[in-house]
């Protein structure tokens, strides 16, 4: 559906107004199809990222520092976060035997089990981008990937 359609906007002053609201349109509206995945579960999409950064370093633990730098959302308050995920269970916070100042994070079994079972979210992405074939998910990756560049 065209952008104008679905804000009841009639036209833009510049193409790049444009972009700029269907960018942020369409940023809101992937993030409401992923508050789906997650509404029955006591989990936010910013855990469900750390979560996997956590299992994506596995077996080494992660530096408080590493994962602020890696997660999605740059606005999230990590530390937050990781005393969520810490208090249900899902993550094991331990000293840095290196720096006492600073922390390692590692997930736990309860993580990965709570990962294993939300694993279904993989798949379902790509029925989010039905509407667009392999070629177009290709261009429109490297064309984001410009414009952040």
């Amino acid at each position: 559906m065209l952008l104008e359609d679905e804000i009841q906007q009639k036209s833009f002053k510049s193409p790049d107004q444009k972009l700029a609201v269907n960018l942020l349109y369409t940023t809101n509206w992937l993030s409401n199809h992923y508050d789906k995945f997650f509404k029955n579960s006591d989990l936010t999409t910013q855990q469900y990222n750390v979560l996997r950064i956590l299992r994506g370093q596995l077996p080494n633990p992660c530096s408080l520092k590493s994962i602020k730098e890696r997660m999605l959302d740059k606005m999230s308050d990590t530390s937050r976060i990781l005393d969520k995920l810490v208090n249900k269970g899902y993550a094991i916070r331990t000293e840095c035997p290196n720096d006492r100042r600073s922390v390692n994070v590692i997930i736990s079994e309860s993580g990965l089990n709570l990962l294993k079972e939300l694993d279904f979210i993989d798949e379902a992405t790509k029925d989010i981008f039905k509407n667009l074939s392999n070629a177009q998910i290709e261009t429109l990756n490297t064309l984001l990937d410009k414009l952040r560049g």
